[in-house]
């Protein structure tokens, strides 16, 4: 370590990789990284802990929405206790996975970055402290979901109550007996109202658009089920078994509107019908758009929480005017009392999906390359940013099935490329611009046959400039296919000049 006397900057020795953010993005990376025996990386973590979304969302109710089984690294199988783990047992899975890869010796805690630039040779990440930490490869995993947002009411600062958002949950607050409203009717809120219902005195939800809900199929494993799913074999037949199941459902998402519309709509208006027999609330709770076009929520108990007497549901037509000392008065007028307001109104997770400045070669902003819409190739490479990888960029999202076997494909393309860097001793690579050009257009030509691009909704899939960018438009194994396939044509490598004109370089496509 050095310091630049001239402003106080603490410069780190230099590194191979330096890796942001420590969920499965990061560990995936680390453990891609050791396997090839690379040692001198780093990850930072902006928080005082590490482990990514199941270490920082611990909302009551918090608990996944993909089979257990498949929402766990292929490399590090688990014996979970149920088919749809809860948060205690993921933020479990998650430290297994850092203890057991010694992945602590790696992570520097309470490191946010507020700026990255390339600046010739390698990456100089810059975080709050001061501390300049330098590599030769930059990859991003600080997640799409990892930002949270709270809109800018009118009056909020007014609130003399309690207020927080489901990401930073404040377990100290005591909910018995209080009067709470929930703002957001997303997948956070589906989880969070059903738990916490029960114990307090009312209860307000504040609702944009209702969302589609599919009854939540969960089991608890018995301790034999258990045993078993210790041996690999099964393990790799269930995983096999749930993916292929779920892999159908992009056939409804793409290729079929009315399969979606008979099957799996038809289901959730059962469902609805089911457990709602106020003719009134089924109306406000029954959505006017194509299932699929906003993220399914899965749930038992979301309706009978929203029917209970001490709830009340507040839909567009009513929504919020302001935020005064004491509640909430609605559009209608109506003073709200309140003692606790809970926002679950999502992340920046398409525009603002890196948190901090990133600046490629000759100073461009990557700011300005997105200015249109955030876009990469194989959403995790952009031309003008050498050594720079971003995991779950750009249309890598995934609404059938689970994202890690996504991110896992990224890796097999993140892994191949640092492997021809190192290997042909070159300086750096990056995708042509034509590549990527070519990609970003098949992207959004495909996605323009989705659900997500006419199902009739407007939803977080979606950024300012209206276009699709968290989703891949087809199978989760269509991408990885894409991801194995690396295609030397489509990159650009900067190798080094021979000696003695060590200090010159020559750029070539690969």
């Amino acid at each position: 370590m050095t310091t630049d006397s001239r402003s106080e900057v603490v410069v780190q020795p230099p590194l191979t990789v330096l890796v942001i953010g420590t969920g499965f993005g990061g560990q995936l990376t680390a453990l891609h990284l050791l396997r090839r025996g690379i040692t001198d990386f780093r990850i930072l973590e902006r928080r005082d802990f590490a482990g990514g979304t199941w270490c920082q969302n611990s909302y009551p109710g918090a608990a996944v929405d993909v089979p257990s089984p498949l929402y766990s690294l292929s490399s590090e199988p688990y014996p979970w206790s149920r088919m749809y783990a809860e948060q205690a047992e993921l933020r479990d899975y998650t430290e297994h996975v850092l203890d057991r890869h010694r992945l602590h010796e790696h992570i520097v805690l309470g490191a946010e970055v507020i700026g990255a630039e390339w600046d010739g040779e390698a990456w100089c990440v810059t975080t709050d402290d001061g501390t300049v930490h330098r590599a030769r490869f930059l990859v991003n995993a600080s997640g799409p979901l990892s930002t949270p947002v709270v809109p800018a009411f009118a009056g909020l600062d007014d609130f003399t109550g309690t207020s927080f958002h489901t990401n930073g949950w404040d377990h100290d607050v005591d909910l018995e007996g209080r009067r709470v409203a929930v703002i957001g009717s997303g997948a956070s809120a589906a989880q969070v109202i059903p738990a916490i219902q029960p114990e307090v005195a009312d209860l307000h939800v504040f609702q944009r658009s209702p969302h589609w809900v599919l009854p939540r199929h969960d089991r608890t494993f018995s301790p034999l089920q258990r045993r078993l799913l210790r041996l690999r074999p099964l393990q790799r037949l269930l995983r096999a078994s749930i993916y292929w199941r779920l892999e159908t459902r992009v056939i409804g998402f793409k290729h079929s509107r009315r399969l979606l519309r008979l099957v799996a709509q038809r289901d959730a208006l059962r469902h609805l019908e089911e457990q709602v027999p106020d003719e009134t609330l089924r109306a406000q709770l029954t959505p006017d758009y194509t299932i699929g076009c906003k993220r399914i929520i899965l749930s038992n108990t979301l309706f009978p929480a929203l029917s209970a007497a001490n709830t009340t549901l507040h839909d567009r037509h009513d929504g919020i005017d302001h935020f005064d000392a004491t509640g909430i008065v609605t559009a209608s007028g109506e003073h709200l009392d309140l003692d606790v307001v809970v926002f679950s109104t999502g992340y920046d997770a398409t525009d603002g999906v890196i948190p901090y400045e990133v600046r490629g070669r000759d100073g461009v902003r990557l700011a300005e390359v997105w200015h249109d819409f955030p876009r990469a190739y194989l959403g995790t490479t952009v031309p003008g940013f050498p050594n720079f990888f971003v995991v779950t960029g750009p249309n890598t999202g995934i609404g059938h099935t689970s994202a890690i076997f996504v991110i896992e494909a990224q890796m097999e393309y993140v892994m191949r490329a640092l492997d021809v860097v190192l290997a042909e001793g070159a300086a750096s690579i990056e995708p042509t611009a034509v590549a990527e050009d070519d990609y970003t257009a098949m992207i959004h030509r495909e996605m323009e046959k989705t659900v997500w691009h006419d199902g009739g909704c407007t939803s977080w899939y979606q950024s300012r400039s209206g276009r699709v960018v968290a989703m891949f438009p087809g199978f989760s194994f269509t991408f990885r296919r894409l991801a194995r396939r690396f295609r030397p044509e489509h990159h650009v490598i900067e190798r080094v000049a021979p000696a003695p004109v060590a200090s010159t370089t020559e750029r070539i496509t690969a």
